[in-house]
């Protein structure tokens, strides 16, 4: 699924594989639940793969936030 994906992923990217929207993923990254990576002067934010993975359930839990649970398990999100 993620195969076709570069290593760095835009916050377009992310919020299209994980379905949800860019908003989402900003509220995510401020609850810690996720990080991004800024670039440039305008701040734009990058995610790695395994965060990616990670967050689905499917990649090295320690890409996340020291969480032990997918933020899809969470019923507040």
């Amino acid at each position: 699924m993620l195969d076709e994906y570069p290593e760095i992923l835009t916050i377009g990217e992310v919020a299209e594989i994980l379905r949800v929207s860019r908003l989402t993923l900003k509220r995510w990254e401020k609850k810690g639940k996720i990080q991004s990576i800024r670039i440039n002067s305008r701040g734009d934010r990058r995610y790695t793969k395994q965060q990616v993975l990670a967050l689905l359930g499917k990649g090295d839990d320690s890409a996340t936030s020291n969480k032990e649970e997918s933020v899809f398990e969470y019923p507040d999100w």
